[in-house]
């Protein structure tokens, strides 16, 4: 159609329809034409992309092209050419937080998300909890979005809290984002669903997760998968089979030199030494020939090897010692030995010498507290048993390949071989690997009454998760190179440092971001940013009265991982807390079968480490609850007759004194109050006088529940004149032996128990243990030895006392045989037999003192033997 005629028509059209048809059709096109775009959902953000293994270059363009267009702002890394540039930024995407500025960005307060983050958040249109998708090994849930099948409400709040305490996501739907159903059979709508449509996700018992947050790892979940878990076939001794683990490889060594690694890389370097500066230190002791082919392999890769440290960007050394390594460490400059550098160049990428511990530089004095244990490994192979081999000896003890009486330690991979057996007879402590790595990772030895450290799921060998553990940058810099520490070169107090300024990044975002990354970082150690820019900086407060302040960049990132670690130590406890508040059965229960010795149920006698408050000759019952925030009082209860088979009045009870103030726990030793109606010989009293806590009558308890408030514990001090008498003893005088004592009453000693001892082994040598002796199993064994506890690093005198070994037994049956045997023992071992009741312990723990064993002795005839 042509111009004219178009003209013509229009013309007509207003002479039939009037010029208002002609006005009101303008005015729609101006609006149609001044009509403005929605703002995007990233608007305001200032994103960085790092690359990596898991997050290639083309994958990286794609997020960013996809934050674009939702009008973010996105750099994508330049490594190894410059270092992130943090100014400016509020979120860093990454698929590990194994990258050179991860620990500036914590510092800076600036959150580091998964790629999923993006596409979650645009899914449900806001921005969601950074938290969530941290990709930090310590949220070691963070890869699992999971929702309950057929589990009761007060079940499905647990298992949720357990998930998101750990990084991980909750649904109650069903949507495409779930990884894992939980549920305890195959009937919930959710797994027909998931059958219905041949959705590819898991569907796991309770127990996976219960068992998870029990040793704060994620285990492999195919042992608990439906339709058929392993875990509820019938119990055997077939040890669960061993997987492949590559979280150590490439670190199963301290010194590649001595284990003979070769230094040439598969291929041509490109990327980890590029524009990178390394220092060799002198106490490496490599020849001049493999430190000039080292250097040739820098050098062909881009970087340079400098003897100077002012100019180098990596230190490579082998000990935690000397003013170039604390020059270096404080500098945050990357320090790690010849293993990792050997890491480096076999990879060609980046990854932190803290990532595996092994990459690190040792001690060379060890860990205290480790030097003269014996330890020796059980049910570990291949790459993880030489990694821990290696740790060992790192640590100072001795490793040994076979176990023997004098060894103090076994640690083992499951319960299921002939050392666990013999370990148990023989009174050697049992733990997983879990001790080892976190106690190398704390530098401080960690208590071996941790149950996360005596924890063996049935079905899992743990071998798989070895190596998952992190050093901890503020335990390095307490330990071994603290700011206080005059022993510095000029280079570490003048030269550059890659830490970032964070009151200039603070400088550089909205007050509002700033604001929300503090609230973020005190409620969860993360920050998160926010819109409404341009409000001038709020100023950071720094505490008065004192000497040294450290910066605000260490207070945050201490307090951080603090919350972290403490949160992860704690979530199995915030786990039980919430499932007994509000459970009827809870979690476990009937999930489990009766041969399934983790089963809890409700109105049935426990295993001994969970006796609650019955007298030794029955059993008991135990819950814990315990909340992040920390209580008044920490009670232990024994012998109240108000919750005896009356849990309901037991939880509604315990959550009351919760809300005063006082928590109930059966963890002896952090009571600070034990209460009772009297003296009792329950094991739980009994193991708490050891560790000195105030002694109070459950009156105290009354009183409290009836008057709703906290009440003055020392007004309720437990008086029973007739068993002190029948006893002789007195309260007040055994606690303060106890903390005299400080749990050690026993230390030195041996006490062997009879197998068919009544109230079984288990509850004396929770008593023996507690006061710092070792218990054993008398099984009349030949070759039987008293073990010594030099090794235990317990210190002897000459008095007699410390040469008596103890074997508890009962009169009923004819044991002569066995005392006979036992006596031959000890006498060969050098030391005096001594077969006592078991009323020779109680009154020993009771009092806090050694009693004399005549009164106790079954037999003093020497005839007898």
């Amino acid at each position: 159609m042509s111009i004219p005629l178009l003209n013509t028509c229009a013309v007509i059209f207003r002479r039939i329809f009037g010029a208002n048809t002609s006005t009101t059709a303008n005015m729609d096109n101006d609006q149609a034409v001044v009509a403005e775009k929605e703002p995007g959902l990233f608007m305001h953000y200032k994103f960085a992309i790092i690359r990596s293994a898991a997050l290639p270059e083309n994958e990286a363009e794609s997020r960013a092209a996809e934050l674009k267009l939702h009008d973010g702002e996105v750099m994508i890394d330049q490594y190894p050419q410059t270092r992130l540039d943090l100014r400016g930024i509020t979120h860093v995407i990454s698929a590990t937080s194994d990258f050179p500025d991860y620990n500036s960005c914590s510092d800076a307060l600036i959150p580091v998300i998964k790629p999923t983050w993006v596409e979650h958040s645009l899914a449900k249109n806001r921005l969601l909890n950074p938290r969530q998708y941290s990709p930090d090994p310590r949220y070691f849930m963070s890869d699992v979005v999971a929702c309950v099948g057929d589990l009761p409400q007060g079940d499905a709040d647990a298992i949720a809290g357990g998930i998101l305490a750990m990084g991980g996501l909750f649904s109650t739907k069903l949507t495409n984002q779930i990884t894992h159903i939980v549920a305890l059979s195959l009937d919930s709508d959710a797994v027909a669903t998931v059958a219905k449509k041949k959705l590819v996700l898991k569907v796991v018992l309770p127990h996976w997760v219960d068992d998870c947050l029990k040793l704060g790892r994620k285990i492999d979940e195919y042992p608990y998968q439906l339709p058929h878990p392993e875990i509820l076939e019938p119990a055997s001794d077939r040890a669960p089979t061993a997987k492949h683990n590559h979280q150590v490889d490439g670190a199963v060594h301290p010194d590649p030199v001595l284990f003979k690694q070769n230094p040439n890389p598969p291929r041509k370097l490109q990327n980890v030494f590029k524009k990178k500066a390394i220092m060799l230190a002198n106490d490496l002791g490599i020849s001049q020939y493999l430190r000039e082919t080292l250097a040739a392999l820098i050098t062909t890769g881009g970087g340079a090897v400098t003897d100077s440290l002012s100019k180098a960007d990596m230190y490579i050394c082998k000990y935690r010692e000397g003013a170039d390594y604390k020059a270096a460490s404080r500098e945050g400059k990357d320090v790690g030995n010849l293993s990792w550098l050997y890491f480096l160049i076999q990879t060609d990428q980046w990854t932190s010498p803290m990532r595996r511990m092994l990459h690190y530089p040792l001690a060379k004095n060890g860990l205290p507290g480790f030097p003269g244990l014996v330890i020796s490994l059980s049910n570990y192979s291949g790459e993880a048993r030489t990694y821990l081999e290696n740790m060992i000896i790192a640590t100072g003890a001795k490793c040994t390949k076979t176990l023997k009486q004098d060894n103090t330690h076994l640690i083992t991979a499951h319960d299921h071989s002939e050392k666990c057996t013999a370990a148990k007879e023989w009174g050697v402590h049992i733990v997983n690997h879990l001790w080892l790595e976190e106690s190398y990772a704390r530098w401080k030895m960690q208590s071996i009454t941790d149950r996360r450290y005596t924890h063996f799921p049935q079905r899992t060998n743990l071998s798989e998760v070895v190596g998952s553990t992190q050093l901890d940058r503020d335990v390095l810099e307490k330990r071994f190179f603290p700011d206080d520490d005059t022993e510095m070169t000029g280079v570490a107090k003048n030269g550059p440092t890659h830490r970032v300024d964070k009151k200039a990044v603070d400088a550089e975002q909205p007050s509002s971001v700033r604001r929300t990354k503090s609230e973020q970082a005190t409620k969860s150690g993360l920050g998160r940013g926010m819109q409404k820019p341009h409000t001038p900086a709020t100023p950071r407060f720094n505490a008065v009265e004192k000497e040294n302040i450290t910066p605000p960049t260490m207070n945050s990132r201490k307090s951080k991982e603090i919350a972290v670690s403490r949160l992860q130590a704690q979530a199995e406890d915030i786990l039980l807390f919430t499932k007994e508040s509000k459970r009827k059965g809870g979690v476990i229960y009937g999930g489990r079968r009766k041969s399934d010795p983790d089963r809890v149920q409700l109105g049935r006698k426990r295993p001994m480490d969970e006796v609650d408050d019955v007298d030794m000759l029955d059993e008991g019952d135990a819950k814990k609850s315990k909340r992040e925030d920390a209580p008044t009082i920490r009670l232990v209860v024994s012998g109240y007759k108000r919750w005896v088979n009356k849990s309901k009045v037991e939880d509604h009870d315990k959550k009351h004194l919760r809300d005063l103030g006082i928590l109930v726990t059966s963890d002896a030793s952090k009571a600070t109050h034990l209460a009772a109606p009297r003296i009792v010989r329950t094991v739980k009293f009994v193991t708490a006088l050891a560790y000195a806590p105030l002694v109070i009558s459950t009156d105290f308890i009354d009183d409290c529940l009836v008057g709703d408030k906290l009440l003055d514990p020392e007004k309720y001090k437990l008086r029973d004149k007739e068993s002190e008498k029948n006893i002789q003893l007195n309260l007040d005088n055994s606690r303060q032996r106890a903390q005299k004592n400080a749990n050690k009453l026993l230390q030195g000693r041996c006490v062997y128990c009879m197998e068919n001892i009544p109230r079984g082994f288990d509850v004396y040598k929770a008593i023996v243990e507690a006061n710092g002796g070792r218990c054993m199993l008398w099984k009349n064994r030949k070759g039987t030895i008293v073990p010594s506890g030099r090794a235990d690093g317990e210190v002897f005198t000459d008095t007699d006392d410390n040469h008596d070994v103890y074997l508890l037994s009962h009169e009923e049956g004819d044991h002569h045989g066995l005392w006979s045997r036992f006596k031959e023992m000890a006498e060969g071992s050098r030391k005096v037999p001594k077969i006592v009741t078991s009323s020779w312990l109680l009154e020993t723990a009771i009092s806090q003192e050694i009693m004399p064993t005549k009164p106790h002795e079954l037999s003093r005839d020497d005839n007898v033997f």
